[in-house]
């Protein structure tokens, strides 16, 4: 009898030791290379490593801290406090400038009121009609007077027109009040002397009389 022939245990480990072995990979000479992967790093586990740790701080560290963050905040308000003023100064000083502009001419203009109220007497000054030399002059005087009103107008100069109109305190100074029953009551009837504003501020107030209702007479 012919003995059985035994499985080639050969081919079998072969096989195995192919299946077993890592997968080949032909490059462009179609020699075949390995390739093994690599192990895949623990991710959490690494991250949870990288994480710094929080640090604890003591109560006087924590006492510490808060103090230093109101001191921060009071600092920064009072840097807020002092931008402002310093705003404000800059408005001050723009509103002072302007007004120093504004009114530049003031000075002057008050020392001239006494020369515009010497032509005004001069014009009150009565002259007989045959005297042709004085009313020469007259009309002399009134030129002049003129061209220097438009000048000082130019200027800012306005006169106060009192007469006939209703007192204003701002604006006039009553000397006398007059019991009269031409006009009403608080109308000023008579101008003593002018008035003059520069611009919108009173430089001296007009003089007046001032109408009042005459006292009812008593029975007798």
């Amino acid at each position: 009898m012919r003995k059985q022939t035994e499985p080639n245990n050969t081919n079998n480990k072969t096989g195995s030791a192919e299946n077993a072995a890592p997968e080949a990979k032909l490059d462009g000479n179609g020699a075949g290379t390995q390739t093994t992967e690599a192990p895949q790093p623990n991710n959490a586990a690494s991250d949870s490593a990288e994480l710094p740790t929080m640090p604890t701080l003591s109560p006087e560290e924590a006492a510490e801290l808060r103090a230093k963050a109101k001191q921060a905040e009071e600092n920064y308000d009072r840097y807020l406090r002092a931008l402002a003023e310093l705003e404000n100064y800059r408005k001050r000083v723009a509103r002072e400038r302007e007004e120093t502009e504004k009114y530049r001419h003031e000075p002057l203009l008050r020392e001239l009121l006494p020369v515009l109220d010497g032509l005004d007497m001069a014009f009150a000054v009565q002259g007989t009609a045959s005297d042709r030399s004085f009313e020469a002059l007259k009309a002399g005087v009134a030129m002049i007077s003129q061209q220097l009103r438009n000048v000082l107008r130019q200027a800012g100069l306005e006169e106060i027109d009192a007469l006939g109109k209703v007192f204003d305190p701002r604006l006039h100074e009553a000397v006398e009040h007059k019991e009269t029953s031409e006009g009403e009551e608080g109308q000023v009837i008579q101008q003593l002397r002018k008035g003059y504003k520069y611009r919108d501020r009173l430089l001296r107030p007009a003089t007046v009389v001032v109408a009042k209702k005459p006292s009812k007479q008593k029975a007798t």
